[in-house]
């Protein structure tokens, strides 16, 4: 796919997103043939004076290695790729996936011994000490996925990923300062109602910065004050399977009862390890340009009028082997759903009510935007 505006993705992604300097090294790894990407982000790595170091992947093969993994061969793998990790000043991953369904099949007990020192890699190492960014590719299995025709997914693709995130970022900061001021975060909606903490977890505002597209605003919690009960009104496509009608109780933090109509499935991932019954993230979506779920969690996150609620990693305050990102809408349309603030309703049906808040809803987003 030979596209123009791959060319200024890879420029906002080098020179934005991971803001590489003269010197740096960056690793970027390449997912089933996305070469045009791979080339486009050598060039504005080299034309910034970094060092692009490509590494190129395949599903395919990754099902092979999983498939007949040993503990001993997954840790020699995972010292490898840690040793090459720790050498790298970025990284960033364009995944091209021409098959979702790839890992089908896969003996639940492979994928956890996999996923645990996939893990142990990508958590607690590349976005732990290095600049990073997560991409996906336009190609015909994403448009498939996503219901569209492969010319309309890659419009939409491109209009979601290249945004003015600068300006997008300006525009979050007072949500920033909010949460940072918050201690006791309140979500009420059908089949919802729960409270936590996020007291001192806020950062400031990071639009564009960890993966593209984006559009949200996002923290870890303070893992043992969550309690009460969620429900997701939005599929979730996770470890080769698509969830949906998901619930989840927590008490002092966590998960004690995980419901779905692949319940035997999910509560297998969420058994992955310590960690995995506890809250890595909660976040609120608002990305104008993202209006329904595509059964890509990267972009599904980011909806506007939506949140989501994240079993598994954080890696100051749960560190863990999974981070699932499981998303609901609180749309009218959806149902409806009310965020609270120490108390102050900050968020209603999905948009914004504090004045100060309203120019992350949708219309006066596209606005500030496009102008």
């Amino acid at each position: 796919m030979k596209d123009p505006r791959i060319e200024k993705m890879a420029k906002q992604v080098i020179e934005y997103s991971v803001h590489l300097q003269p010197g740096e090294k960056v690793l970027i790894d390449i997912w089933d043939e996305a070469y045009d990407f791979a080339e486009a982000l050598m060039d504005a790595a080299q034309r910034v004076g970094a060092y692009p170091y490509i590494n190129l992947q395949s599903l395919t093969l990754n099902r092979h290695m999983i498939m007949r993994a040993t503990e001993e061969s997954m840790e020699a793998w995972y010292r490898y790729e840690n040793y090459r990790m720790e050498d790298m000043d970025a990284y960033i991953v364009v995944r091209k996936n021409n098959n979702i369904k790839t890992y089908e099949g896969i003996p639940s007990e492979q994928m956890k011994l996999y996923n645990r020192y996939y893990g142990k890699l990508h958590y607690g190492t590349r976005i732990t000490n290095t600049k990073w960014c997560v991409l996906r590719y336009p190609n015909d299995s994403f448009a498939q996925a996503a219901g569209m025709s492969t010319e309309k997914l890659e419009d939409f693709f491109f209009d979601t990923c290249c945004l003015n995130y600068r300006r997008m970022n300006e525009l979050a900061a007072p949500l920033n300062d909010l949460m940072m001021r918050t201690d006791q975060i309140r979500i009420k909606a059908p089949g919802t109602d729960i409270s936590f903490s996020i007291k001192d977890c806020c950062k400031p505002p990071a639009c564009g910065i960890f993966n593209i597209p984006c559009g949200e605003t996002g923290m870890p919690i303070i893992p043992e004050s969550a309690n009460g009960i969620i429900s997701y009104n939005l599929p979730s496509f996770f470890q080769n399977t698509l969830f949906e009608n998901i619930r989840l109780t927590l008490k002092d933090g966590i998960i004690t009862e995980a419901i779905s109509n692949h319940t035997e499935r999910m509560n297998q991932i969420l058994d992955t390890d310590k960690n995995s019954r506890r809250i890595g993230e909660f976040a609120m979506g608002f990305n104008p340009y993202i209006t329904k779920p595509i059964q890509d969690t990267l972009f599904d996150e980011k909806m506007a009028m939506t949140m989501h609620f994240t079993p598994g990693n954080d890696s100051i305050y749960n560190p863990s082997a999974i981070h699932w990102d499981i998303v609901t809408s609180h749309a009218k349309e959806m149902g409806g759903g009310e965020i609270y603030a120490d108390g102050v309703l900050i968020r209603k049906d999905g948009l914004f009510v504090l004045d100060e808040l309203k120019q992350l809803n949708p219309e006066e987003m596209k606005k500030e935007l496009e102008a």
